[in-house]
């Protein structure tokens, strides 16, 4: 099979590489290469090349540098500043799986052949004639909530080969094979930009816009902020207030205002109804034929735990109300719900969470 693998200069997608040149598939390495806001790169950009050069050496593959750099910024970036400035918080690395990786680059180059290969942590499933997203066997590392948003025909173009192992199997399969980058630690940040200064690029690209801090149960003003898109609901760092700890609990973006609640059980920080729109169903719609109602698992954030849930369908339109059996803690408009099944097993899609 001629497979189109996506590499990075990571462990993971090394391993990807090695596993499936074992099989003896027929190989092409690419290298998507996005250009940060002021034009100059990635900070690892240097070292993500020479990996991926080396791995490209190792098994004598042919390594491609593709450049979506124009597409990242006007659709990834320029949807996550509209995001944030409109109050809510956006979701960046789902958008640029949607959208770049398995949309531009697909487009162009991974239709050209039989798969398209990454590193994630997630499996697919064919049955009855549909794909199906499947979670990860190391519940940690398992990342379908990043590709929630997919649609069947991506799906169907996709391999995860590492959705069976944990990250300790791929670091000492790495090892074994003395791939340069066994011991490579994880990237971390923004999907491409790396590990950024969240702050300061919205700082550079949206500006200040300094606001009141009031404690939402006495009304008093206790501090300052300097643009209520710099925070988001369940937030707790970075407020610079003392005598805490205090969260972030409702943003007035008419008038500039960060409401924070104090102490760790403070009930403002939780709530377990979730109204939902825009839903994405990867392998076609759950509710069936006049059942408005369906039982599944969720989560809200990227994270190994999931909860139980009852969702119901608000009218005739794509609004949806989540109904979780626990209380969630930070839900915030903009971000996504992403539904499982209620074994936890196979992803069915996401929704955005609204306010």
């Amino acid at each position: 099979m001629r497979i189109a693998v996506l590499v990075s200069g990571g462990v993971d997608s090394a391993v990807v590489v090695h596993k499936l040149y074992q099989e003896g598939h027929d190989l092409h390495l690419f290298y998507i290469r996005i250009s940060n806001d002021n034009g100059e790169g990635e900070c690892s950009y240097e070292e993500d090349i020479e990996m991926c050069k080396l791995i490209s050496a190792k098994y004598h593959l042919p390594l491609t540098e593709v450049s979506l750099h124009e597409e990242y910024w006007n659709y990834v970036m320029e949807y996550t500043l509209k995001t944030v400035k409109a109050g809510l918080t956006p979701h960046p690395d789902m958008m640029c799986n949607k959208i770049i990786k398995f949309g531009f680059f697909e487009e162009r180059w991974g239709k050209e052949f039989d798969k398209t290969a990454t590193g994630h942590y997630a499996s697919i499933s064919y049955e009855n004639g549909k794909y199906y997203l499947c979670t990860a066997t190391d519940p940690i590392k398992d990342q379908t909530d990043f590709l929630a948003q997919l649609n069947q025909q991506q799906l169907s173009h996709l391999l995860f080969p590492l959705g069976q192992l944990s990250k300790s199997e791929v670091r000492s399969i790495a090892k074994e094979a003395q791939l340069p980058n066994a011991s490579r630690k994880d990237s971390q940040g923004i999907c491409f930009l790396g590990k950024i200064n969240y702050k300061d690029f919205i700082k550079r690209h949206i500006g200040e816009y300094p606001g009141k801090i009031i404690d939402i149960e006495s009304g008093k003003i206790i501090g300052s902020h300097s643009g209520y898109w710099f925070h988001t609901i369940g937030q707790r760092k970075g407020l610079g207030l003392g005598g805490g700890p205090w969260f972030v609990v409702k943003k007035d973006t008419l008038n500039n205002i960060i409401f924070v609640s104090k102490g760790y059980d403070t009930p403002l920080q939780y709530g377990n109804v979730i109204n939902l729109t825009e839903p994405n169903w990867i392998s076609g719609d759950p509710f069936f034929p006049n059942k408005n109602s369906i039982i599944l698992s969720f989560k809200i954030r990227h994270t190994p735990e999931f909860y139980n849930a009852r969702l119901e369908r608000k009218d005739e339109g794509d609004n949806l109300i989540l109904f979780s059996e626990q209380k969630i803690q930070g839900i915030a408009p903009g971000q996504y719900a992403i539904f499982y099944s209620s074994d936890n097993k196979k992803c069915l899609g996401s929704a955005l969470i609204s306010i």
